[in-house]
């Protein structure tokens, strides 16, 4: 590799770490550096982070990678964002934080968006911004802040999100990305500006939200001492990025509706690119903004990897065969269980919504079900049906897209349960469609570096035969994407079992809609009492 190419450094915020990447202009990580920081849950339903220790995780480790890479800060083109959607942070006039990051998972403002999603206006807001009702959205944590903490909004100058609040302590700016502001609830996609009645509903004024500004835009004046701690040079371009799921779809070349992407870790996605806007009728999948040309539909489900190692952790903690020897992963003799049992679990079925549910149901009263059990029905069939579930919700946002005209060829998978080849051919299996895994691991960093090349021209390539660059940057994300390692086609003879198997579940679901809400307020009234003998 030539000592002195051009190199990014891609910062990807997640909710558990953020990740470091030095990235080549032929998309090499040449190392990557994580620093890990912990989830704040101060009452029943609410998830939060401190925002000071976000930033200073940002800055540990991009100190650390150019560090332990011996980088030239000369070398580094610029450094460029990923970051996770719907952090909401309010902030005094002294641009010091009034909240916490209040984070995608926070289920606080459930009650406002059930009564938003019960009225016209709550899919009128949708058909502008894309962003399905739901507590995640940062415009359902406004409106839960104004009934709730009137003390903040009066006092509250300005809000933000994590990657926001970073970029203004670095450089005294309050800007946003078009794709994290499409993520919000508040910002119009068509356009490209904040949403007037979105913002009327919430009683927050234009004047006290970050500018919003292309995927490309740029900042620089690191302070000395910021310029120091990170290892860069002063005038180091930053350039804001975008969100981690539709930086995803680029860094693992999924940009036409021929393709899906599912990524499968702690909770799971599926997301498409389209040309326009694409809203659906019923306000069920979401539609961010990638830049003004390419926009990511789809949705998410809450409930993935977190539900295997609650089965892990709680379900069959006392079972040997489960658990193994010291130093067997848990996850693989969950998987051997499962794979004991034939498709559908001898009729046993598992609504996996341990922590609410966003797509395909929106609804963050749903709870986890088993439904079906008989004396017939083991812990392996438990397993499966559990895995079966968590695969459903998936293959369900599929086929909601596809009334959306998106009709998908094949999919491209990525994350942590993707290493399971039984969990990929239940994946081909349940969709009905050729799953491929390819080669990229860190695609959401990639995807950062790859808007950084391009916002400072100098494109990221793939290689040629003789070692020189021969393709730009969408084509080299396209490229990328025809790069597998497996394959798995669909089974013929378990297509009509897992059809029939989608309408059980949304059958079960929609039956238990009411009996879901009822057993909300009563686990609510529990952990009423139990916080006040606790206090």
């Amino acid at each position: 590799m030539n000592e002195q190419s051009p190199v990014v450094v891609a910062v990807d915020i997640g909710t558990t770490s953020v990740k470091s990447l030095l990235i080549t202009q032929k998309g090499k990580v040449i190392d990557c550096v994580t620093v890990g920081y912990p989830m704040i849950l101060p009452r029943p339903n609410m998830a939060e982070q401190d925002p000071d220790v976000i930033l200073a995780a940002v800055k540990q480790g991009v100190g650390s990678l150019m560090s332990q890479t011996g980088c030239a800060p000369e070398r580094v083109a610029c450094v460029s964002f990923s970051s996770a959607m719907h952090s909401l942070i309010a902030l005094d006039e002294a641009e010091r934080p009034l909240t916490g990051s209040i984070i995608w998972a926070d289920q606080r403002s459930a009650a406002q968006a059930e009564a938003l999603q019960s009225s016209g206006q709550g899919l009128a807001i949708y058909q502008r911004t894309g962003t399905p009702i739901h507590p995640m959205s940062p415009l359902t944590k406004l409106l839960w802040l104004k009934e709730h903490r009137p003390d903040v909004t009066a006092t509250a100058h300005a809000y933000v999100g994590i990657k926001e609040y970073i970029l203004l302590k670095l450089f005294g700016q309050l800007v946003v990305d078009y794709s994290v502001a499409s993520a919000t609830g508040l910002f119009n996609l068509r356009e490209l500006t904040w949403d007037r009645e979105a913002l009327a509903l919430t009683g927050v004024r234009e004047d006290q939200l970050p500018r919003p500004v292309p995927v490309s835009y740029q900042l620089s004046g690191l302070s000395a001492e910021d310029a120091k701690l990170l290892g860069l040079a002063p005038e180091t371009p930053f350039v804001i990025g975008a969100s981690d799921g539709v930086l995803a779809n680029l860094g693992i070349g999924v940009l036409s509706p021929e393709r899906v992407a599912v990524s499968i870790g702690t909770s799971s996605a599926v997301r498409t690119i389209v040309p326009e806007p694409t809203l659906d009728s019923e306000g069920k999948l979401f539609c961010y903004a990638l830049d003004e040309n390419h926009w990511a539909i789809g949705g998410a489900s809450n409930n993935a990897g977190i539900v295997l190692r609650w089965l892990a952790d709680q379900l069959l903690k006392d079972d040997p065969g489960i658990h193994g020897t010291p130093g067997e992963d848990p996850f693989e003799k969950l998987l051997a269980q499962a794979e004991q049992v034939q498709p559908g679990a001898n009729g046993l079925l598992f609504l996996p919504m341990l922590t609410g549910e966003r797509a395909p149901y929106w609804n963050a009263n749903s709870r986890g079900v088993f439904f079906g059990l008989s004396l017939s029905h083991g812990k392996p069939h438990m397993v499966r049906a559990a895995i079966e579930g968590i695969l459903v919700q998936i293959a369900s946002i599929v086929h909601l897209m596809e009334r959306m005209d998106v009709r998908p060829q094949e999919v491209c998978a990525s994350g942590g349960l993707t290493r399971s080849r039984f969990i990929c051919q239940l994946l081909a299996d349940m969709i009905g469609l050729p799953v491929i895994v390819p080669e990229v691991i860190e695609s959401s960093g990639l995807g950062a570096a790859m808007v950084g090349f391009e916002a400072v021209g100098l494109n990221m390539h793939t290689t040629g035969e003789d070692g020189e660059p021969e393709a730009p940057a969408v084509a080299a994300a396209a490229e990328k994407g025809a790069a597998q390692e497996v394959r798995y086609e669909p089974n013929p003879a378990h297509r009509e079992l897992y059809a029939r198997l989608l309408t059980l579940h949304a059958k079960v679901n929609e039956g238990l809609k009411d009996t879901f809400s009822e057993i909300t307020e009563l686990q609510a009234a529990d952990e009423s009492q139990l916080t006040g003998v606790l206090n």
